[in-house]
C-alpha cells in the first residue's frame, strides 16, 4: 500500500491498461477554429457535420457554437494552392465522452475536415466542460463594452465628487 504522496505504480499500470483496451469512457473536449472567410451558414453546416460524428461515436456533455472571432495572431496552413493566411476565424467547442476507439474515431474526423484551421481535443470532466458551458452563456448575455473607456469612470468620479460636497 502507498504512503500518502507515493505514487502506486500497480495502479496506476491498471489505469493505463484499461485505456489501452478502450472500455473506459472519457470526457473529452475538441476545440476548433473554422475557415473565418465561410458564409455563416457554411461554418454552421461545418460545425453541425461534426457535431454529428461527435454524436454518433460517443455522448455529448456540452456545446459552443461558431461565433466568428478575431484572432490574437495571424495562423498559416499549407494548401495544395501555397500558403494561405487567416485572421479570422469561428470558433467553436464540444465536450464529448468516448471511449478510445470513438475518440480516435473523431479525432480522424476533425483531422479530415478541410474547413478547420486548427483544433486542440483535450481530457476533461463533465463538470468543467458544464462549466464552460455555463461561462460561454453568461458572457454572450453581457452588454458589449462601451467604446468611450473614460465614459463611466467620469460619470462615477462626478457622482462621487458631489457625494463628497466638491464643487464639480
Amino acid at each position: 500500500m502507498a504512503k500518502k504522496g507515493e505514487i502506486n505504480l500497480d495502479a496506476d499500470m491498471a489505469l493505463e491498461s484499461e485505456d489501452m483496451n478502450g472500455s473506459e469512457a472519457r470526457v473529452y473536449e475538441l476545440g476548433f477554429h473554422l475557415d473565418g472567410e465561410l458564409p455563416q451558414e457554411e461554418a454552421k453546416k461545418a460545425y453541425e457535420t461534426l457535431k454529428e460524428t461527435v454524436a454518433k461515436n460517443g455522448t455529448i456533455v456540452a456545446e459552443g457554437t461558431p461565433e466568428k472571432i478575431q484572432l490574437a495572431y495571424t495562423m498559416s496552413r499549407m494548401e495544395t494552392t501555397g500558403r494561405r493566411d487567416f485572421n479570422a476565424a469561428f470558433f467553436c467547442w464540444i465536450a464529448y465522452e468516448a471511449d478510445t476507439t470513438q475518440h480516435a474515431a473523431i479525432i480522424a474526423a476533425a483531422n479530415a475536415e478541410k474547413r478547420i484551421i486548427r483544433f486542440i481535443d483535450l481530457k476533461t470532466t463533465k463538470e468543467a466542460a458544464q462549466h464552460a458551458a455555463e461561462m460561454h452563456e453568461f458572457y454572450r448575455q453581457m452588454p458589449e463594452p462601451s467604446t468611450d473607456e473614460d465614459a463611466p469612470a467620469e460619470a462615477e468620479l462626478d457622482a462621487a465628487l458631489k457625494e463628497a460636497g466638491v464643487a464639480v
